[in-house]
């Protein structure tokens, strides 16, 4: 028998011709029977988009403006006063303590070189290098007992993020829009407002859908101008041309899809495009600041070079929320807080940057009624230790060194959308390195958001690969009611 390539009744060329044949049927009937196979109904029931939904119970808050100070602002020179801790300057540190970089690490204790006082009527301390937010401390819940327990940078950013400390899953962000959907059908439902300084560490996956849907991803806003490219149309497509081109296009996208049941990228795919016509108009009336007022650009420091970029960003996501943006969350550059060394220069220029447009966000809402349902957060994935970090050749000026990270108690603020104002939750021990009263878990701040958002953290579910996956996982997660108002 003539078994050569022109054969076509050859073995060879039998499973070739049949590999999108019996295989793939084999291979569907093995799915079905371990239940990994959806049917062709199921598929064509499921559909995901950006309408708004209702919650699962009433919500105090409708949006949320998330400001991540990526790097880990230093807790005990900003909102923590430790007078022990200055009190023992100098001396060895005989507690345990966790030391991410072993190489320029030491044990001598650095008290806090800049000076606390008490702002408001509620007494809240608050260093001088954040006056501006220490007069808005009747407003904030400020939070003293963070913990993620994990001592680098990528796997908090990932407990603070996501809920545990691994990639590849969706972020807060992604997980509110799923469950809420949009009150603007013309804007993103979630948007990322990045530093011009550079993305933060992990880059894109502080914004990631992971295996959400990618509608739910994070649209990212440039930091410089055009904040969105591409939105004009050519000269050639603007006015009724691109209405019937958009329209055509438009059949021919739902023509498409229909033969695709269940490809939800392509769904994704699709709405996106659809969104970004949308949004030729919409956008860039969000995103031009130029009609507020003298008075309002002043509050955000917009007049000032230092504050100016991030006073813009935080002008801008008062004014996405304003149009029914679900979720804005603003970052700052490449560990931009992670003080080693320099601290005495480096975290007085951070907090510069940054101080005065945060807390005229908060006034700014406020003013115009909208803190009450918008969630309002300040903070990053770690504190800094209590201890001297590269104290390089032994020199004795302070301002040179640094901290290394902590985990293990740190400080946020939050304000709005049903936390309490002018409130102070939890302590760390009297050196500021492990929380120790009123612990705040990554999973708990989350159980508490959706909470606030009016969803069940056990009902917010997505099915994939047969389990229902969630944002808190842990067991012991709990909603930190004395933290609402």
């Amino acid at each position: 028998m003539n078994t050569g390539a022109c054969n076509p009744f050859s073995r060879r060329h039998f499973l070739s011709s049949n590999a999108y044949g019996i295989g793939s049927v084999a291979l569907a009937w093995l799915l079905k029977q371990e239940g990994l196979l959806a049917s062709s109904e199921r598929l064509k029931a499921q559909h995901f988009d950006l309408l708004a939904k209702p919650a699962h119970k009433p919500p105090q808050a409708k949006a949320m403006i998330s400001m991540f100070m990526q790097g880990g602002p230093s807790h005990i020179d900003l909102f923590d006063p430790k007078p022990e801790l200055t009190k023992h300057d100098g001396k060895s540190y005989t507690g345990e303590i966790k030391q991410d970089d072993a190489a320029g690490a030491s044990l001598e204790m650095m008290g806090s070189p800049w000076k606390f006082k008490k702002h408001g009527q509620s007494g809240i301390e608050m260093s001088e290098l954040v006056p501006h937010m220490g007069s808005i401390a009747d407003d904030i819940t400020l939070i003293r007992s963070m913990h993620t327990g994990v001592n680098n940078h990528g796997q908090s950013i990932y407990a603070m993020m996501n809920g545990r400390i691994v990639g590849g899953r969706p972020t807060l962000g992604s997980w509110v829009t799923y469950g809420l959907g949009s009150e603007n059908q013309d804007l993103p439902a979630y948007v990322a407002l990045t530093d011009p300084r550079g993305v933060p560490v992990l880059g894109v996956d502080n914004w990631s859908n992971g295996w959400l849907p990618s509608l739910y991803q994070g649209t990212v806003i440039r930091p410089r101008e055009p904040r969105i490219l591409n939105l004009d149309a050519p000269m050639s497509l603007r006015g009724e041309a691109q209405d019937r081109y958009l329209g055509f296009l438009g059949q021919l996208n739902q023509e498409h899809l229909a033969r695709r049941p269940g490809e939800f990228d392509l769904e994704a795919r699709i709405q996106s495009f659809e969104l970004a016509a949308r949004m030729q108009t919409a956008a860039k009336e969000a995103l031009d600041i130029s009609k507020e007022s003298e008075g309002t650009r002043k509050l955000y420091g917009i007049d000032d070079p230092a504050t100016k970029e991030f006073g813009t960003r935080c002008l801008i996501a008062r004014r996405l929320v304003e149009r029914g943006v679900r979720f804005v969350s603003l970052f700052t550059g490449n560990q931009t807080w992670d003080h080693h060394a320099s601290i005495g220069t480096g975290l007085p220029a951070a907090c510069k940057y940054v101080d005065k447009p945060a807390a005229a966000l908060v006034i700014d809402l406020k003013d115009r009624g909208l803190l009450d349902s918008t969630v309002v957060h300040w903070g990053g994935e770690m504190g800094r230790l209590p201890v001297i970090q590269n104290r390089a050749g032994g020199s004795s000026d302070r301002s040179k060194v640094g901290r290394d990270h902590n985990t293990y108690g740190f400080s946020m603020w939050v304000a709005g959308g049903g936390f309490k104002g002018g409130h102070v939750h939890g302590a760390t021990d009297e050196f500021g390195h492990h929380a120790v009263e009123n612990v705040v878990n990554h999973y708990d701040y989350h159980a508490t958001l959706l909470h606030l958002f009016g969803l069940d953290p056990k009902k917010l579910t997505y099915k994939r690969n047969g389990t229902d996956q969630v944002l808190v996982e842990n067991a012991e997660a709990r909603v930190v009611t004395e933290l609402l108002a």
